[in-house]
């Protein structure tokens, strides 16, 4: 007892002996770096598929296996700090992520490469957290606020920017070296980080330290399922595939063992005794809605402008600098404004900023330029980093700061699951409601439907014209408007999917009511 005071008195008292914003430099610089690589292979798979020749549903492999890597190493990093110390843990993990980075810039096979992607997410699922955890305790409470409004410029303009910088990368050089960028900056912070980044006294090397094994393998089978039901599930039809079933199954089962495991282990891998805390619960959670809004819609709207537009790589990765604008904005006003404005009133405000930018995206046809577009955008990143911000550091204002590294695990991991359902929620929703649309449009292709007559025999007449048969000539006009029927269906598919993730931004606010917005006396 006595010695966990003196950990609490320790915890309270520390501070680092260098600026904190010096030493937000190579914390920052990692961050952006992992974040960066969840999205920029993501315009690179179909030439990845290409190189290894082999399917789109083969190539995909290469996110699943990075995701669930992450997720595995984000809940066991209190456990490897406290084996190894913090600070060495955090530069063990950016020298993986950028000697991996090297072996899948080299990769010849699919093997090779999903194995090299998989070691790349053990190195950068750390990295998040860690840096998250170091910034909350380096920084006084008062510039905390300010501190997480550059944390979350990195967390979200990263993943925003990967698919323009990726696209721009595969087509001017070629997709290798979308990761070849990440050496000479991970060497970079590597030297940084040996410099400037210090651990306060509970987070060195601590001796007898054991690990969890049984729930270290009930978190890994219950990732892993969960990651590939996510993935796959959709092509597999759900639930109506029984393997999708088993591995539901498992994952659900895993999950439940690894939570009781959890609790009654004296010395857990996790420490889920810090979701009792009101704000850190409640906060983790509205996070949780952000982050499945944020790269649900990230996903969504490439693949759109891609798959219906017949835009490039690049040109729908460009889509996406607008709301890379509206969070560089949003941040400026963030660091000067949170103080004065107060926190649950800005991250309303944020909320309902990101959900109009939801509902704008919901009037969209295909006769949209990308400029179009470009003010839904800016409203998404305006709203996505408005409501953000103030929410981590609000989730962990009452935690004390050797709670910080274990808490930011278990956020962290939320998170990731919450992106990922997100991602997944994406690929169905668009597929279910085109199958609805297309169901409730495909009576009006009947000779009952006069305007659907008059059109077919104008574009009968004008293929005629052309020198072509009666009969073909009304095969293909009978062809294309079936083909210009699937394309609306698709359409408003997005749009409905849209509309979903902005009404699930409208859910936040009532949330709020849940959270502390003063801190509680140490």
């Amino acid at each position: 007892m006595a010695g966990e005071e003196t950990q609490i008195q320790q915890a309270q008292e520390w501070h680092p002996k260098r600026n904190p914003w010096i030493i937000a430099i190579p914390l920052m610089a990692s961050v952006f770096m992992f974040a960066l690589d969840e999205t920029i292979s993501n315009v690179a798979l179909p030439y990845m598929a290409g190189s290894f020749s082999c399917s789109h549903s083969e190539i995909t492999w290469v996110i699943t296996f990075y995701l669930i890597a992450s997720g595995i190493i984000i809940p066991a990093v209190d456990f490897f700090c406290k084996l190894f110390g913090r600070k060495n843990f955090l530069q063990m993990s950016i020298i993986l992520f950028t000697v991996s980075s090297f072996l899948c810039g080299i990769s010849k096979s699919l093997v090779m490469m999903i194995v090299s992607r998989f070691l790349q997410g053990i190195g950068g699922g750390a990295i998040v957290p860690l840096t998250q955890a170091i910034m909350l305790e380096s920084f006084p409470k008062e510039k905390r606020p300010q501190a997480m409004a550059l944390f979350g410029l990195g967390v979200v303009f990263a993943p925003i920017i990967g698919p323009a910088l990726g696209g721009w990368i595969t087509e001017n050089w070629s997709w290798p070296y979308i990761y070849f960028i990440n050496i000479p900056l991970g060497f970079i912070v590597l030297i940084l980080m040996h410099q400037l980044v210090e651990d306060p006294p509970y987070a060195k090397k601590q001796k007898n330290v054991h690990i969890d094994y049984i729930g270290f393998i009930f978190l890994s089978v219950w990732l892993i399922c969960l990651q590939i039901v996510l993935d796959k599930g959709n092509d597999a039809d759900w639930f109506g595939s029984t393997w999708v079933c088993w591995m539901s199954f498992i994952s659900c089962l895993s999950g439940v063992l690894f939570v009781v495991s959890q609790l009654k282990q004296k010395k857990p891998l996790t420490d889920l005794r810090v979701l009792k805390d009101k704000n850190f619960f409640f906060g983790t959670a509205i996070q949780t809605i952000l982050v499945a809004t944020m790269m649900g819609s990230s996903v969504m709207l490439p693949s759109m402008l891609q798959q219906m537009m017949g835009y490039t790589s690049f040109l729908s990765g460009i889509s996406m600098v607008p709301r890379g604008a509206g969070c560089l904005v949003s941040t400026l006003i963030t660091a000067t404004l949170l103080g004065k404005f107060g926190e649950k009133r800005y991250v309303f405000v944020g909320a309902i900023i990101l959900g109009i930018g939801g509902l704008a995206f919901g009037n969209i046809n295909l006769q949209i330029s990308l400029k179009n577009i470009a003010i839904p955008n800016f409203l998404f990143g305006l709203g996505m980093v408005m409501a953000m911000v103030p929410l981590i550091d609000m989730s962990c204002r009452t935690l004390r700061n050797d709670q910080m590294t274990n808490a930011s695990g278990i956020q962290n991991l939320i998170k990731n699951v919450g992106a990922a359902v997100g991602t997944s929620l994406v690929t169905t929703c668009v597929s279910r409601f085109a199958q609805v649309h297309q169901y409730m449009m495909v009576g009006k292709l009947s000779d009952l439907n006069t305007a659907f007559i008059d059109r077919a025999n104008e574009m009968t007449n004008a293929m005629m014209a052309n020198n072509m048969n009666f009969e073909t000539a009304t095969h293909a006009a009978h062809g294309l408007l079936y083909n210009q029927l699937v394309q609306q269906s698709y359409l408003w598919a997005y749009v409905d999917t849209f509309r979903l993730f902005a009404i699930a931004t409208f859910a936040i606010p009532p949330l709020l009511l849940f959270l502390n917005s003063r801190k509680k006396s140490d």
